[in-house]
């Protein structure tokens, strides 16, 4: 069983384009509950260009499934998460300008630093996830820094999987392996959609969550949230 997490980053995007409330974010994040989504994703950016800090004390009581905080650990990012307790953070290596997630942390040289935060983190009791490319010593180190779980970065998969889709799964099926054989669950996320996401699933022998936000979103444009999150769920299950 692979868990599906919608990121409504997007969501909140459209809502600031107005600066109204519409559509409400907490409302839709709801929905997501109630039309199967086993998890709530937001990542908010200092600058609040898509989820607020407010955002995420208003979700926080809200979501009744699992509540994943994904960002990257500044003071200010801690902060909030150690006020809000959700069931997960994910810590990214993104630059505050940075318009996406574009790569996972090289761990190694910022080892101190993660068992800090994540110690930080479990005494509080929110279970860490730590983004990282496929590199079997890479996710060791991972598990070095305490962590719970790894999202595997899955851009690069999504890139190579209609040219060779067994080549580009191969890496990911192998971090999957080294993963586990470390004692850390796994996550995957970044541009998985409905075309890639059961062969990705299929061949993972470990993947415990999934986290989907802006394919899913668009998806909802033509079809409605309800049935994208019908269609995802049938992907994994």
């Amino acid at each position: 069983m692979t868990n599906l997490s919608v990121n409504i980053n997007k969501v909140a995007t459209l809502r600031n384009a107005r600066g109204e409330n519409l559509p409400d974010v907490a409302q839709f994040a709801i929905d997501c509950e109630r039309f199967g989504a086993d998890g709530i994703t937001v990542h908010p950016r200092p600058d609040e260009r898509h989820i607020r800090r407010r955002d995420v004390y208003q979700l926080r009581p809200i979501v009744k499934t699992e509540f994943n905080i994904e960002g990257y650990p500044s003071p200010e990012f801690i902060d909030l998460v150690l006020k809000v307790k959700p069931t997960q953070v994910t810590l990214v290596p993104d630059a505050p300008a940075d318009l996406t997630s574009s790569a996972g942390w090289v761990v190694e040289p910022h080892l101190e630093f993660l068992t800090g935060v994540v110690d930080r983190f479990r005494e509080a009791g929110i279970r860490t996830s730590i983004f990282v490319d496929t590199d079997p010593y890479n996710i060791r180190m991972a598990a070095r820094a305490g962590a719970d779980r790894v999202e595997l970065f899955t851009k690069p998969y999504a890139d190579a999987f209609e040219a060779n889709r067994e080549a580009a799964v191969a890496p990911y099926v192998e971090a999957s392996i080294a993963a586990h054989k470390a004692g850390l669950g796994v996550n995957g996320g970044h541009d998985l959609n409905l075309a890639n996401l059961a062969y990705f699933k299929q061949s993972l022998p470990y993947l415990n969550e999934v986290s989907i936000g802006h394919a899913l979103i668009c998806d909802a444009l033509y079809m409605g949230i309800e049935q994208a999150i019908k269609k995802y769920k049938e992907q994994l299950n």
